[in-house]
């Protein structure tokens, strides 16, 4: 070797935060925290009665055999079981995005996490598709919509979800539940999987069975006016809650999986890199929890009759309760009696 030569070593990727140790990646969680507790105890507030409420009259009208209201009543029964598991993960975040509860109920909420999400998204795709269905081919779909069909579909959904995510409960438990901070190849290819099967495809078929659905709506000539509304509105409101609740969470998903890519999963710099992003991420997590509130709207938009319905069962509670109230008064003058002296 001449004595001119010299050593050339590889250039060493220099981090943004040069105090970040890859082996401690430690994220501000603290900048968020109190939005994210407070979005999740209102969406949980909220969204546990609405569901709750519309997945009863959806399960009434699909019993009277209406077939989208099968897809509802899915859809609602999945956003209330998430929205009751909700103030585990405000616990969650308000402990620094530790898990206090034990290794069980960390991988049974994300399972149901998990679940909630994708279900949501298939069901959605189910409702649009159904839509489709009943307004582009009106005549030729008659007796061809049927309530067991939607049935069969809205429980392999359920079934289908649930198995592909069964592999969370065999998850190696840490303080930080199922985040992995700074992500691995393994959790990278899974972001690829879950931004393509769970979001890019779902869209294309959202966009474009309610695009011909609008399309229809506009050409057909036997709808009456209020008809087409409701057909519009529902359109708009499916396509615009899917982007709004499902969009930043996986368009995010893509850009966290694309930077272990491009940084060929050196540690410190994809470490830097969820630094960075980490407040963006956790509001995009938190978009996907209002579809616990918004999917209700859903129902209302597709009824004829939902305002009704609700102030049917109001006025019936309100006479439950009058008679509960003097029932109550009659059993306390029945006691006084009792009680008096002779």
């Amino acid at each position: 070797m001449s004595g001119n030569a010299t050593l050339v070593t590889p250039p060493v990727p220099v981090p943004l935060f040069p105090s970040v140790d890859p082996a401690n990646c430690s994220v501000p969680f603290e900048d968020s925290r109190v939005f994210v507790v407070t979005l999740y105890c209102a969406v949980c507030a909220l969204g546990l009665p609405t569901n709750c409420l519309t997945g009863w009259l959806a399960l009434g009208r699909a019993l009277r055999g209406n077939v989208l209201a099968v897809y509802l009543s899915g859809l609602a029964l999945c956003e209330a079981l998430y929205a009751s598991t909700l103030p585990l993960w405000a616990l969650y975040v308000q402990n620094q995005h530790r898990w206090t509860l034990g290794p069980w109920a960390c991988k049974v909420t994300a399972y149901v996490f998990f679940c909630n999400l994708y279900v949501s998204v298939l069901l959605l795709c189910c409702v649009s598709c159904d839509r489709f269905v009943a307004v582009v081919y009106a005549l030729e779909s008659r007796g061809h919509r049927r309530q067991k069909t939607a049935i069969v579909v809205c429980v392999s959904a359920f079934l289908l979800v649930g198995l592909v995510h069964y592999p969370v409960f065999d998850m190696e438990h840490r303080d930080t539940c199922f985040e992995t901070v700074p992500m691995d190849g393994r959790t990278a290819r899974y972001y690829y999987a879950r931004f393509a099967a769970g979001f890019a495809v779902p869209l294309s078929i959202i966009a474009f069975t309610n695009q011909r659905v609008l399309r229809s709506v506009e050409m057909s000539e036997g709808l009456s006016a209020a008809s087409k509304a409701r057909v519009r509105r529902t359109a708009v409101a499916v396509v615009g809650i899917f982007l709004l609740c499902f969009a930043p969470y996986h368009v995010l998903l893509l850009v966290k999986a694309a930077a272990f890519s491009y940084y060929r999963g050196d540690k410190v710099c994809v470490c830097d890199f969820e630094v960075r992003v980490c407040t963006v991420s956790v509001v995009s997590l938190c978009l996907s929890t209002v579809s616990s509130v918004a999917d209700p709207i859903i129902y209302v938009l597709a009824t004829d009759h939902s305002r009704q319905e609700v102030s049917r069962i109001h006025r019936e509670w309100k006479k439950w309760r009058a008679k509960t109230d003097v029932t109550k008064v009659t059993c306390f003058k029945d006691l006084e009696e009792e009680c008096s002296p002779t």
